[in-house]
């Protein structure tokens, strides 16, 4: 299977650089696998096509600001990129990003006292970071760090970022990128549902920095997937139960959502809760197990987030959907507008 089989024209404007003003006012692509019917909608909508008895499945991952701007004590600026901690409190492995190269022992100066040291290397292309300053490093990060928005809205992070780039589910930290379908749900869409007899369960995928890179061969077999960390709670592999058994819907909130359900039933043989690094790629020939029904943004081209989209409803219908959805100017990536498929 070639990964250039994956791909679709997309005019730049159609990339949303920005969130629409409300969260559920995003547009909504409704792909029927059955009919081969391509709908629209508007997100809020999305309570007359789930039913009483359907189950969402959301991701509760929080993003926090891991993106840093320092100088070297020559002036020489350093961008740096937390990935995550390692060992020490104050440790973090990073990508760094600097006009010239990097060294063991490299100091870097960062905003309101804050000091940063390269101790090591941390494989081929990351470092290991250490940082010291008068005050708690995560207190600092918290007021200092910068929201790491996806390198294609090809923007620096503004205030409103803080707030529209996190879910409104959001509450374990540990993503450097948001699960961008929960984006569109509100505290009063979720109450509506609720009432109409639409529960909701939750996990933990926290997504890392692997959801951005190409992939960098010809043969979509050959593709090295990242993993990244997962909590699946048992209250919502008994959730996911009960909804199977009564004949319910069990609806994934996002691919991040998709891949750890899936990870879990595949390792396992069944799904089991737990907790892990799913390391699970989903690309065409890929039996679903679990997902029956699943919300998720428009991808980039030839990204693994489109192959696991092309299993659940075909290679072909996912791409005549995204043609389509050039053609009538939804909105792209990140910020931009859902569909549903079902």
């Amino acid at each position: 299977m070639l990964v250039k089989d994956f791909t679709f024209e997309l005019p730049q404007e159609l990339i949303a650089r920005y969130p629409v003003p409300e969260r559920d006012a995003s547009r909504l692509m409704l792909l029927n696998r059955n009919s081969g019917s391509i709908d629209e909608s508007i997100f809020r909508n999305i309570t007359d096509q789930l039913n009483a008895g359907d189950l969402l499945v959301m991701n509760d991952t929080r993003v926090f600001p891991a993106r840093l701007f320092g100088l070297k004590p020559t002036g020489g600026k350093v961008e740096i990129f937390l990935l995550k901690r390692s060992g020490d409190l104050e440790q973090w492995e990073c990508m760094l990003r600097s006009s010239k190269k990097i060294k063991i022992g490299q100091q870097i100066l960062l905003e309101s006292g804050m000091n940063a040291v390269v101790t090591n290397r941390s494989g081929a292309e990351n470092w290991l970071v250490e940082f010291a300053g008068c005050e708690p490093f995560d207190l600092w990060l918290d007021r200092e760090g910068h929201i790491p928005l996806p390198p294609y809205l090809q923007r620096i992070d503004c205030d409103t970022d803080r707030e529209r780039y996190q879910t409104v589910v959001a509450k374990n930290t540990g993503a450097v990128a948001a699960p961008t379908a929960g984006l569109h749900f509100t505290p009063k869409l979720l109450e509506e549902l609720a009432l109409r007899g639409v529960e909701t369960a939750f996990l933990t995928l926290h997504t890392g920095l692997g959801t951005f890179l190409p992939v960098r061969v010809e043969q979509v077999e050959d593709h090295q997937i990242h993993s990244e960390r997962y909590l699946l709670p048992p209250e919502t592999v008994e959730a996911i139960g009960r909804t199977k058994k009564s004949g319910g819907r069990v609806v994934a909130v996002g691919t991040t959502t998709a891949r750890t359900l899936e990870y879990s039933a595949s390792i396992n043989g069944k799904l089991a809760d737990g907790e892990g690094e799913a390391d699970i790629f989903i690309y065409p020939g890929y039996n679903f197990k679990v997902v029956d029904a699943l919300i998720t943004n428009f991808h980039l081209p030839e990204s693994t987030l489109l192959m696991l989209v092309s299993a659940f409803a075909g290679k072909e219908f996912v791409l005549r959907a995204y043609r389509e959805a050039v053609a009538r100017r939804f909105r792209f990536y990140s910020y931009g507008d859902a569909m549903l498929i079902y």
